[in-house]
């Protein structure tokens, strides 16, 4: 059964405070006189008061002996009865037909009104249509709260909701689970029950080694995981597409991923063979992104190596190019001598140091290799990937999602030379044009592919092996700008296919711009924003003469920085007296602590949906989250904290965990925190930051990658964290994506009390599109900027100049661009608002150059405006740069306390399945912020103590204090020297081998 705190289902709380009881409980004048009309005698008016302020906070009538006592006595106390009834009369009261008559009438003076056979019928259907897009019996239990309170209806006991909540819930999963296994087969039904079953002499089961994830990316585990997912295509073919909303399907999958193939056996029939189509069919969605993952990392790796070996030979002929170089000085100095062509002709033959045809070949390679070209050395190592990447496409199969189909032919093109072994090709055998096909080459790929008789005319065949680099060169990054999907992938599909629909697009649309601020008109939009333009520019320009922190040095825009507002000696004393009497406790008791107060255990639940077995789950809750959240691992854990083993440890986190419920429980440690006055003096909680910080993998899976600024291998741990200190959001990603595509993220899935509008992050968030896509969502982006001097601030207008700041300014804004594709910029940013698709999906598109979709033009256009006013800002406001070093320094802090808590492993993130690797992540930083809310709660203490003896604490000094204390905490628990423990002597004879005789 779930149990009422885990819902929304008001109830009272024991001990209110004089507060709430003079705000919440105090009987109004005209309440006095609605029960003075119930009855005379001051008991029926004292208990018909009591229940109208307690419905008037539930919503239910609740029986008298329930309420406090506080309570009773306090609405008795202003009722304007001189004695308050005794808890017997009460219950007397309760037991008599005047109890009946008060509800009548409190009824009809709230509105509101009991449930009766047609108002349950309605509740059933309310049940049954929240079933469908939720799985947690919780959360249909809100959706039903909430209708019954906009219809007025009087709230019914909370087992009732429990029982039709999951009784709906059982009826659409039943539902979904037999229309699917009702599309199979008997042979796709054999072929399911197969997938369970343990072959002889095999030690794990085809439904195990479903759940297979790619490694390190080498030519052997490429080779491996491309068989792996044409087995997921064959099995894919014989499964029908099941028709199940998107939340549902997340929960179905996350249970069949965690169930084993005997658990599986054990399931009834349908509900094991819906279970095993919806994962299989996952598993294959995510095995294409996978093969593009794939080939865009084997792209990369022969990218990066050829550049490698193109430094390597220009440092080894370094001695030829300075022979090149003074072999052309003595030519140039014997063409300078007085007399005859002929005589200056033999005196440069007289210079030469070797034959002319050797220095024209010195003269040619090292032409080839001109200009950083890197594209030759492609050629070697291609050799041996050849046959993966081909395999990677053809399992793919990217499709254009622009009507430019040039490389959906040149793909058609690569398949027809998988067998082909010739250096050149005829362009006619591969059905291409130079004057369609070909316009796209850059002219260092045209001069190694295109092959032209005598070198001029047109082009009559191409080098294969460069041809085949070149189009796949194409292919890598048409996928990561999105102009290439993957139809039925996940992260490379068409992302227009998840967009509203025009109906809903127009329906939501007015709301959007309500909410936003935004104007939606695209005249009124470009006009506004134009304006806002020009006159921040003006203002800027007027004003620089006086900006003591910024001048413009031949051109160039120099920005000294703001002074430093070092925390007074006052507040650093503070801090210290804080450290010194802060209680010592070891990690684990901090989260026993915070977990305790919070019940978190409460949010962890079978995945399944059924009820917890568990009797001592808060233990098992806390024991795992200090496993994964400080990276000990089960086993260590298991060594470290007696009574349960690893195995039970890592059950736990099995069948119980997922991202979505660390969410939940990171949100109720943030909304807990958020109601100390503490973090009140750090911040508003309107401005966030985000940033991003390295985490040590092993090599052994794709995720993992080579850091270039950390070194080493690794992934990204992306938070954003609040003015208040304590972090919102967290995710985990590859060293080699961009960190700005995941910056708006945070914001849009923030579902804590702490709700920031402004957003600052690293030199990563200062591309165009995210700061488009960020105003039109109505975020502030602020990022911190580097290299400012060399960033372009546009023109609002042709012809506009400045006096003083004219020198900072380019290219003029092309309006008519904007205005013409906002719209569809519009439907991307209603599409986020309403739970369509994420903000990263989107920029994921969006941040890579792209030369054929007009959006990302569009975006781009629209992220020059917002980044020019932005800049304007920045340079002549000594403030906000302050504010914005403030913040994101409140990141990198968050950061280095997030590691010092994930102290286990020597800091390697152990799991090499992904959905893992993010959970540790969401561990870390679960257990992070209860650190953090302990810490609160402690220095609230200490400074109530240091007021009361007489200390002065102003708002300066709480603002120069921070959450991020560690002295106190002892990570690696306590140790005793037993020296009563009896130990064996040391024995030197002992032997292992005994020696022959």
């Amino acid at each position: 059964m779930t149990t009422l705190h885990e819902t929304a289902y008001p109830h009272l709380k024991p001990d209110p405070t004089e507060r709430e009881l003079a705000d919440l409980y105090t009987p109004t004048e005209a309440e006095r006189a609605l029960v003075a009309g119930v009855g005379k005698r001051p008991l029926p008016r004292v208990a018909a008061l009591i229940h109208l302020k307690v419905f008037q906070r539930l919503g239910y009538f609740l029986a008298l002996a329930d309420v406090p006592q506080v309570i009773r006595e306090h609405v008795a106390q202003h009722a304007g009865v001189p004695r308050a009834p005794a808890l017997a009369d009460l219950k007397r009261f309760e037991a008599s037909g005047s109890r009946m008559v008060v509800f009548t009438a409190l009824r009809r003076h709230l509105n509101v009104k009991p449930l009766n056979p047609a108002g349950y019928a309605w509740l059933d259907v309310v049940a049954d249509t929240a079933a469908e897009t939720k799985h947690a019996v919780a959360d249909i239990i809100n959706v039903m709260l909430e209708e019954l309170v906009h219809h007025r209806y009087e709230l019914p006991a909370f087992s009732t909701l429990d029982r039709m909540a999951f009784r709906a819930r059982e009826k659409s999963n039943n539902q979904h689970f037999s229309a699917i296994a009702g599309q199979l087969t008997s042979q796709t039904k054999a072929l399911i029950d197969g997938l369970l079953k343990t072959v002889t002499g095999e030690s794990t089961s085809p439904w195990q080694m479903l759940k297979r994830e790619p490694k390190r990316p080498t030519n052997k585990e490429t080779r491996t995981y491309i068989q792996h997912i044409r087995r997921l295509q064959h099995l894919v073919e014989l499964l029908p597409k099941p028709e199940v909303p998107v939340p549902k399907l997340k929960q179905f999958r996350l249970l069949a991923r965690a169930l084993n193939a005997t658990e599986m056996a054990e399931l009834k029939p349908q509900k094991r063979y819906a279970l095993a189509v919806i994962f299989i069919r996952a598993q294959h969605a995510q095995s294409l992104d996978d093969a593009a993952d794939l080939f865009i990392r084997l792209m990369q790796n022969l990218e990066n190596n050829a550049r490698q070996k193109l430094l390597s030979f220009q440092q080894e002929r370094v001695h030829k190019t300075d022979m090149l170089v003074g072999q052309l000085k003595d030519i140039l100095g014997a063409y300078q001598l007085d007399g005859t062509d002929t005589q200056r002709v033999e005196a440069i033959s007289t210079t030469l140091v070797a034959e002319v045809d050797e220095l024209l070949n010195e003269c040619e390679q090292h032409l080839a290799y001109a200009g950083r070209n890197h594209l030759p050395f492609l050629l070697q190592p291609y050799k041996m990937v050849r046959a993966q990447l081909l395999n990677c496409i053809d399992i793919a199969s990217p499709k254009a999602s622009s009507e430019d189909l040039v490389v959906e032919r040149l793909m058609e093109a690569l398949s027809k030379l998988r067998d082909n072994r010739a250096d050149t090709v005829p362009l006619d055998m591969l059905g291409l044009s130079e004057d369609t096909d070909l316009r796209w080459m850059s002219a260092q790929w045209k001069k190694l592919v295109l092959v032209k008789p005598e070198g001029k005319g047109r082009v009559e065949a191409v080098r294969r092996r460069y041809f085949e680099l070149a189009v796949m060169h194409a292919v890598k990054d048409d996928l990561k700008s999105g102009d290439l999907f993957i139809k039925f992938g996940e992260r490379y599909d068409d992302y227009r296919e998840q967009l509203v629909d025009d109906e809903t697009f127009e329906r939501e649309l007015g709301d959007y711009g309500q909410v936003t601020g935004i104007e939606t008109d695209p005249c009124s939009f470009v006009s506004k924003l134009k304006s806002s333009m020009a006159q921040r520019a003006i203002e800027i320009d007027a004003s620089f003469p006086e900006n003591a922190h910024a001048e413009i040095v031949d051109g160039r825009l120099i920005l000294r920085k703001p002074p430093r507002s070092d925390i007074v000696e006052a507040a650093a004393r503070i801090d210290g007296m804080i450290t010194e009497r802060m209680e010592a406790a070891s990690i684990v008791d901090v989260m026993i602590d915070t977990e305790r107060w919070l019940d978190l255990h409460k949010l962890f639940r079978p995945l399944a949906g059924t009820d917890s077995r568990l009797e001592d789950l808060r233990m098992r809750v806390i024991t795992t989250l200090f496993c994964y959240g400080c990276n000990l691992g089960p086993v260590q854990t298991a060594k470290s904290i007696k009574g349960l083993s690893r195995r039970q440890i890592s059950w736990l986190n099995l069948k119980y965990v997922s991202e979505d419920l660390l969410d939940k429980a990171i949100v109720k440690v943030i909304n807990a925190y958020n109601k100390f006055e503490l973090p009140g003096y750090w911040g508003t909680g309107k401005h966030a930051s985000a940033d991003g910080t390295k985490w040590n993998l092993y090599e052994q899976n794709l995720l993992s990658e080579h850091h270039i600024r950390y070194g080493g291998y690794g992934g990204i741990g992306y938070y954003h964290v609040s003015d208040k200190f304590i972090a919102l959001f967290s995710h985990f990603i590859s060293c080699g994506t961009y960190e700005g595509i995941h910056i708006l993220d945070g914001l849009m899935s923030n579902e804590s009390d702490i709700r920031p509008d402004t957003i600052h992050g690293d030199t990563q968030a200062q591309s165009y599109p995210v700061f488009a896509l960020a105003h039109l969502l109505g975020i502030q982006l602020m990022p911190r900027i580097r290299g400012i001097q060399d960033l372009k601030f546009h023109r609002p207008q042709a012809g506009a100049v400045y006096h003083n700041i004219n020198a900072l300014f380019s290219d003029v804004i092309d309006w008519q661009l904007i205005e013409l594709h906002l719209p569809a910029m519009l439907r991307v940013a209603v599409s986020i608002k309403t739970g369509k698709i994420t903000p990263s999906a989107i920029l994921r598109r969006l941040g890579t150059y792209s030369r054929k979709n007009k959006l990302y033009f569009a975006f781009v256009e629209l992220g020059k405006v917002i980044r020019t006013m932005f800049l304007l800002s920045y340079i002549g406001d000594v403030g906000l740069r302050k504010v914005i070093h403030a913040e994101t320094n409140k990141s990198e802090q968050f950061n280095g306390f997030a590691g010092w808590s994930f102290f286990g492993g020597e800091g390697v993130i152990a799991e090499n399945i992904r959905h893992e690797q993010r959970k540790v992540i969401k561990y870390n930083h679960l257990v992070a912020n209860m650190i953090i809310l302990h810490n609160v709660v402690g220095m609230t203490r200490v400074l109530r103590e240091l007021r009361d003896e007489g200390t002065e604490i102003t708002p300066e000094i709480l603002g120069g204090l921070a959450p991020f204390r560690t002295a106190h905490i002892n990570r690696f628990g306590d140790y005793t020297l037993d020296f009563r423990r009896k130990i064996g002597r040391l024995d030197f004879e002992v032997t292992i081998i005994p020696m022959e005789s």
